[in-house]
């Protein structure tokens, strides 16, 4: 009599479905947990990325043959950053 409850008809149907939901809530944190593992590496991909074209951007000329080494910092093209070392102004089409 203790446990009959649990086996009624409704309370039965009641138990498949809260197991339903709880398969479906472990596959979306499975699922979620991927997808969050493929942006980590997007984002240290970017950021890598990021760091090659600044160097490539801001190196200073390694011989004669790149012309004047004389280029000052704030002639060379800035950048898009977040912080507030970007230059007024500039936006991400220029």
């Amino acid at each position: 009599m203790t446990f009959d409850f649990l086996f009624r008809p409704s309370h039965t149907a009641y138990l498949k479905r809260a197991s339903a939901l709880l398969e479906e809530a472990q596959m979306a944190r499975i699922e979620h947990q991927a997808a969050a593992e493929h942006h980590s590496a997007l984002a240290r991909m970017y950021a890598e990325r990021v760091r090659r074209l600044e160097n490539e951007l801001y190196r200073p000329p390694r011989g004669a043959e790149h012309g004047p080494a004389d280029v000052l910092a704030d002639d060379r093209p800035q950048l898009y950053s977040l912080d507030g070392n970007r230059k007024p102004g500039l936006t991400s089409a220029t």
